[in-house]
């Protein structure tokens, strides 16, 4: 998710001379512990929302609700407060993430680094040690903090670092780290469930871990050759690019570098280039992905899995270990995505992934609709064994498409000038309506019951409606040819692209710029 500065990429044909050098190596598993940590903090808030030792100090009501009073079974969580504990890291990390964008720019890759560390650090510190619920949710806010600051730093670290060659598997190795961290959670949380009447502070405190190695390893990796070059440090960002790569000829890769610094200085506004005539694909298409990924529901089901499976009858330890089987199938579902996005393209994976998320959520609603009413204590094993397999059905189709895909169509697709400012508006919108679904989930499940499923499945099908029809394949085009190969041959999109080539032109044929077809100087 990077955003706030700038990469370079090879020219097409061109490979600069690289080695996989040890402090390449372990720069990005230092940098990677980012993805460790915000995915543990997506995780570890459903299975400790689902503790009842949890709930009887900060939520009293839900826990009357969850065993005394004979509320529906889809509202026993429905509570405003127990949301916000959720969906108020998301709120938190997309304000912050307006900041992390100038300090990426402005004060380097590594100190934004070491500043989302800090906040990780103090916000594990005020959860772990929570005495209300005031100190619990400004412990979350300060995760959020960290969240915005990391989420555009270290992605950004990462393709910057490393080889050209290995380049886009690192930068799906952040999500597969997100992933890990969602399973590391819920494993911990089917442990700590068991340690009365503590376990939840566990839970939360083990945050600290992950938020230490991102903090560490902030302190002692090196910069990036590119912000240093940003920056004006030219002679130090040559020297760590000769360190980072293991040779002494970087001279090509050192001029590619100065002359995108300085394509990307000339650019003075950014985001209102970003909202010119020709540039409108790519931001259309970034910010329906986000949304889109959003409303699959998926967030939902990640976040409340431990609840979502405790609200359809399943005991405390089994909603747990079912949560712990999602994501297992989330992590390794990952994988296929790295092995298969540049073989199978873009496109194929998300039409494949709707039809089964689809088909998937379509069939939960039906089971559930038939089989659990407001106040029917349990499912039959045989059925609840097959929400859980569907669940991870849907689970893993994300995983391969909407997951990975969501975050590197848009980071492949915005031209240089506007490739910062475009991230950042990636990385705001899907904040955004990752705290929208956060906390309205719960609220939802209580008004809308098993029609939640049919809910999200529908908008599965409208997503897959515009893959189908508007979305263009980006396999194997070089960034620079995404204009020419891309938006230029797309039945829909080059009318915007085409007219304002056309309109600019116009403009210089009456300014007197272009003369018989030729750039004038």
């Amino acid at each position: 998710m990077p955003a706030g500065g700038f990469s370079v990429s090879a020219p097409a044909g061109v490979e600069f001379e690289a080695k996989i050098t040890p402090i390449v190596i372990i720069s990005c598993i230092m940098a990677a512990t980012g993805g460790l940590m915000f995915g543990y903090d997506v995780g570890i808030s459903g299975g400790v929302t689902s503790m009842d030792d949890f709930l009887i100090k900060f939520f009293p009501t839900v826990y009357r609700k969850k065993h005394e009073d004979k509320e529906s079974n889809y509202c026993k969580y429905d509570n405003q407060g127990l949301q916000l504990f959720t969906s108020s890291l998301y709120l938190a990390g997309l304000i912050a993430t307006f900041f992390a964008s100038y300090t990426t720019r402005n004060l380097g890759r590594r100190l934004t680094m070491l500043i989302a560390g800090v906040f990780f650090i103090v916000g594990v510190i005020f959860n772990g040690t929570a005495q209300n619920l005031a100190m619990l949710i400004v412990g979350r806010i300060l995760l959020g903090c960290g969240v915005g600051f990391a989420n555009q730093a270290v992605p950004l670290f990462l393709s910057e670092i490393a080889p050209t060659r290995i380049r886009g598997g690192l930068n799906i190795l952040f999500q597969l780290n997100v992933t890990i961290g969602i399973l590391f959670a819920n494993l911990i949380n089917y442990g700590t469930s068991k340690i009365h009447p503590w376990g939840w502070r566990l839970s939360l405190s083990l945050a600290g871990i992950p938020a230490v190695l991102l903090t560490l390893g902030a302190l002692f990796v090196t910069d990036t050759p590119n912000s240093l070059i940003e920056r004006g440090h030219l002679d130090e960002g040559k020297r760590v690019l000769k360190k980072i790569r293991g040779t002494e000829n970087v001279d090509p890769e050192f001029n590619e570098i100065v002359e995108a610094s300085r394509i990307a200085h000339e650019v003075k506004h950014p985001f209102r280039n970003l909202l010119l005539r020709r540039n409108r694909p790519q931001l259309v298409i970034a910010v329906l992905l986000q949304i889109f990924q959003q409303f699959t529901g998926i967030n939902a089901i990640m976040f409340y899995a431990p609840v979502l499976f405790n609200t359809l009858g399943f005991k405390s330890d089994a909603s747990l270990y079912s949560a712990v089987i999602t994501g297992a199938v989330n992590v390794l579902s990952t994988l296929v995505s790295v092995y298969s996005v540049d073989k199978v393209g873009r496109r194929l994976l998300l039409l494949e992934a709707g039809v089964q998320m689809f088909f998937s959520q379509v069939i939960i609603a039906v089971i559930l609709g038939f089989k659990v009413t407001d106040h029917s204590d349990n499912l039959s094993h045989g059925w609840a064994i097959l929400v859980v397999v569907l669940v991870c059905t849907f689970v893993s189709s994300f995983a391969w498409s909407w997951g990975p895909l969501g975050w590197l169509i848009p980071s492949e697709t915005f031209p240089l000038e506007t490739r910062s400012a475009g991230q950042s508006v990636t990385v705001c919108v899907n904040l955004l309506f990752t705290f929208v679904i956060a906390q309205a989930f719960l609220s939802m499940l209580c008004q809308m019951k098993y029609g939640i499923f049919a809910f999200f499945s529908g908008w599965v099908l409208i997503m897959s409606v515009f893959v189908l029809f508007l979305l263009p394949e980006t396999k194997n085009v070089p960034i620079e040819e995404m204009t020419e190969r891309v938006w230029k041959q797309h039945w829909f999109w080059k009318r915007f692209v085409d007219d304002d080539e056309h309109k600019l032109i116009g403009d210089a044929e009456k300014n007197g710029t272009i003369s018989n077809g030729k750039h004038g100087v």
